[in-house]
C-alpha cells in the first residue's frame, strides 16, 4: 500500500492562495498516478485533480478549472496542488491518493487507504 502524507492546509480568505503537498511516508515516492479529492461538509467525497507518473498528463475538475493546478516536483516524488483565487466552495477535508486512471474517460480510482487530509477553509 502506498502512504502519502497531505500538508498545507489552513484558514484564509476568499481570493488567497494555498499549496497543499503530497508526499510518500515511505521509501516507494511517487511515481505513479496520484489524485486529489475534497471532502466537503454534507456532500460525497470528489476528484478534484490528477497527475500521471511522469506528469504529462494533467486533470482538474470544471469547478476548479483555472484556478487550481496540479504539478510534480523535480524529483517527481512529491506532488502538489497549486489552488488560488480560493473562494468559499472549496472548503474541504483534501486527500490524495494513489489512483488507477483513465485518461480517455477521465475517471480516477484510488487504490490505497485513505489518510487524515489536510483541512482547508475559506472565508467569505
Amino acid at each position: 500500500q502506498v502512504q502519502l502524507v497531505e500538508t498545507g492546509g489552513g484558514l484564509v480568505q476568499a481570493g488567497a492562495s494555498l499549496r497543499l503537498s503530497c508526499a510518500a511516508s515511505g521509501r516507494t515516492g511517487t511515481s505513479y498516478p496520484i489524485g486529489w479529492f475534497r471532502q466537503a461538509p454534507g456532500k460525497e467525497r470528489e476528484s478534484v485533480a490528477a497527475i500521471s507518473w511522469n506528469g504529462g498528463s494533467t486533470y482538474v475538475t470544471d469547478s476548479v478549472k483555472g484556478r487550481f493546478t496540479i504539478s510534480r516536483g523535480n524529483g517527481k516524488n512529491t506532488v502538489y496542488l497549486q489552488m488560488n483565487n480560493l473562494e468559499p466552495e472549496d472548503t474541504a477535508v483534501y486527500y490524495c491518493n494513489a489512483v488507477q486512471a483513465s485518461w480517455f474517460t477521465l475517471s480516477f480510482t484510488p487504490t490505497g487507504y485513505w489518510g487524515q487530509g489536510t483541512q482547508v477553509t475559506v472565508s467569505s
